[in-house]
């Protein structure tokens, strides 16, 4: 008898790990809202905003030099 307990107990943790590995919240919802949060507290969207900022400033620096060399190579 003890050691069908001992199956049938190990069996029972056994479901209810691959239950708990299965219902997580990775990717739901309630998961979503939690990542928003912290991403407003530690200001990471602030960062990711001031990046894409630089990039299009130098995209458009970019641009503007382009622009002045084929100037300067039309009054040659």
């Amino acid at each position: 008898m003890k050691r069908e307990n001992k199956i049938g107990a190990g069996f029972f943790i056994l479901i209810l790990c691959a239950a708990l590995c299965f219902s997580g919240c990775e990717g739901s919802e309630p998961r979503e809202h939690v990542d928003d949060a912290v991403k407003d507290l530690s200001g990471q969207e602030q960062v990711e905003q001031m990046e894409r900022m630089k990039k299009q400033i130098d995209a458009i620096n970019k641009k503007q030099a382009d622009r002045f060399k084929q100037a300067d190579e039309g009054n040659e």
